[in-house]
């Protein structure tokens, strides 16, 4: 019932041309199947009943998040997607666009993406932005370190993201104050959970809670931001400034400021992802480290060396320590790879387009599954493996690697989040370890992966190296 309610809307000819698939039940579709398949541990399942059922394609149709959708789930396929902004537009279900924001990334046009990314991207990524940004970093890191090491069983993840919110707080919002990060972080939290669940809006659903939350940022970020457009007419323009200063005061080269709106949800965007995305590779990395002795020694040896070359008055890192830190920049590529936290980006066909022998319809919807890329066995032989050694000497092929996305709409905050990681991996390796209290503990993947104990953990410290 429901492929012939929405194919026979195509015509006969266009409606032979669609990829083989299945749509599901009406209303609701494939999201029984998608949400089971995430829910009972074994995420793969739900693409692998799709290939066992049609051959192994990388292109198949369905019924997601309430709309008629193409699935595309090959390297070669989903580059294409992401490099042809004319005929794919964001195509993000509902829930996302109205909790991240219709003003932020991902629910607006190219010529308009490309604007927001060319004003805000200096004051995240830019050499100079991120050298400001480590050596609060580095406090923070080890100032925390050695905190959770007098705390005895602390929940690693739970830790983890109040220590990445406090750092984004910084960063953006200049914030410290102990009640205002708690409640921000909390909000973040419904907000995240709501993001890829249905649109229902009656209470005890998660986008119900994730609109409350939003709405509670919207009034928090607003306020501030009224607040710091008083301050700023009586500081000068040498004082500090931090990310809500730059977007209240960047202008296009017309002259065009930032409206609330924009600034608002860029704000919204950049935090959450600035401390989910973060916490969860940074625990994740931790985790497959001290699970493979050998990965944690070559790393342990790289951080180890790097500290023995600063020079001797030389008072912490710098972006030159950073970029020295190659087998650990392998270990969060792999660790990316694995664990996928972004494991499928949404796009909308602004035409009909033909892929191979198939056909995309105008105003379905597509989704791209990094996760079936990243997990492929013919681009990643062992995918499931943690090898960080399988990074040497390759330059992924484009389409093959896509934990930021890709194309256009590359994460504009990717940088920032791997310099954030590898702070926090070098002051660890070099001092302490993680001594998880349920090693089997069962992983749960929506909306990231993350074990159910919240990596319940002991962090020691095991030698008494100074900055």
């Amino acid at each position: 019932m429901n492929e012939w309610w929405h194919e026979s809307k195509l015509g006969d000819d266009r409606r032979r041309r669609l990829p083989p698939g299945d749509m599901g039940f009406p209303l609701v579709g494939n999201m029984w199947s998608f949400l089971h398949a995430f829910k009972s541990h074994h995420p793969d399942s739900f693409i692998a009943s799709f290939a066992s059922r049609f051959n192994r394609i990388g292109i198949y149709k369905a019924f997601m998040f309430g709309s008629p959708t193409i699935l595309v789930t090959a390297p070669e396929m989903c580059k294409m997607v992401l490099m042809d902004d004319e005929r794919f537009i964001p195509g993000w279900p509902k829930a996302t666009c109205e909790l991240i924001g219709k003003r932020s990334f991902v629910g607006i046009t190219h010529e308009e993406h490309k604007r927001l990314r060319r004003l805000t991207s200096n004051p995240i990524n830019g050499h100079e932005a991120l050298s400001s940004y480590l050596k609060f970093m580095e406090e923070t890191v080890v100032s925390t370190l050695d905190r959770w090491s007098s705390m005895g069983q602390i929940q690693f993840l739970i830790e983890l993201r109040k220590f990445t919110f406090r750092i984004i707080m910084h960063i953006f919002l200049s914030s410290e104050c102990e009640s205002i990060m708690e409640a921000l972080e909390r909000a973040y939290t419904d907000l995240n959970y709501g993001m890829r669940a249905m649109a229902i809006n009656l209470p005890g659903f998660a986008y119900h809670r994730a609109l409350k939350a939003r709405k509670k940022l919207v009034a928090v970020l607003q306020s501030i931001m009224e607040e710091r457009r008083g301050l700023r007419r009586g500081k000068q323009d040498s004082e500090s400034k931090d990310m809500m200063d730059a977007l209240l005061e960047v202008e296009d080269e017309n002259g065009r400021k930032l409206t609330d709106e924009e600034i608002i949800d860029i704000l919204i965007m950049y935090l959450n992802a600035g401390h989910e995305s973060s916490a969860h590779i940074t625990m994740w990395a931790t985790v497959f480290l001290q699970e493979h002795p050998e990965c944690w020694q070559s790393a342990k040896l790289e951080q180890e060396q790097i500290r023995r070359n600063m020079p001797r008055m030389q008072k912490g890192l710098t972006l030159k320590e950073y970029r020295q830190m190659e087998y650990l920049s392998k270990v969060i590529d792999e660790t990316l790879r694995i664990v996928n936290i972004s494991f499928v980006a949404f796009r909308q066909a602004t035409t009909d387009v033909r892929i191979q022998d198939y056909i995309i319809p105008k105003d379905w919807k597509v989704q791209l599954w990094y996760r079936n890329v990243h997990m492929d066995p013919d681009v990643y032989p062992d995918p499931k493996e943690f090898k960080p050694s399988r990074w040497n000497g390759l330059a992924p092929k484009a389409g093959t690697f896509l934990p930021f996305g890709g194309g256009s709409r590359l994460c504009p905050g990717n940088d920032l989040a791997k310099l954030e990681i590898s702070v926090f991996l070098h002051y660890f390796l070099l001092d302490y370890k993680l001594e998880r209290l349920n090693p089997q503990c069962p992983v749960r993947y929506l909306p990231h992966p993350w074990p159910i104990d919240n990596c319940l953990a002991k962090i020691t410290k095991v030698s008494a190296t100074s900055m």
